[in-house]
């Protein structure tokens, strides 16, 4: 019985590691180059700005340049990458 369980609880940790591994977001530097770069007013935005959470769609979001996975906005001061198609946060810089 105890090896069914060992195995069990490997298989759980390796399903869940490869989860968290699909998740993960490699941004090209020069994204984050570009974003920092930008000198976009801010927006206020009442809710908390959570990485894979989707903004409101009121925020607007600008296209990185040759990057069209990419896109970013200036909220409540932060600078914050997102999705374009989803407005999913993929990272917050500041």
């Amino acid at each position: 019985m105890k090896k069914f369980t060992v195995i069990g609880a490997a298989l759980l940790v390796s399903i869940g590691s490869s989860a968290i591994a699909q998740t993960t977001v490699v941004l090209p530097g020069e994204v984050r180059t570009y974003v920092l770069e930008q000198n976009t007013p801010s927006v206020t935005y009442e809710g908390e700005i959570v990485v894979g959470s989707p903004l409101p769609e009121v925020v607007e979001v600008h296209p990185i340049p040759d990057q069209p996975d990419f896109a970013y906005a200036i909220v409540n001061n932060k600078r914050v990458i997102v999705n374009p198609k989803t407005h999913t946060v993929v990272e917050v810089l500041q």
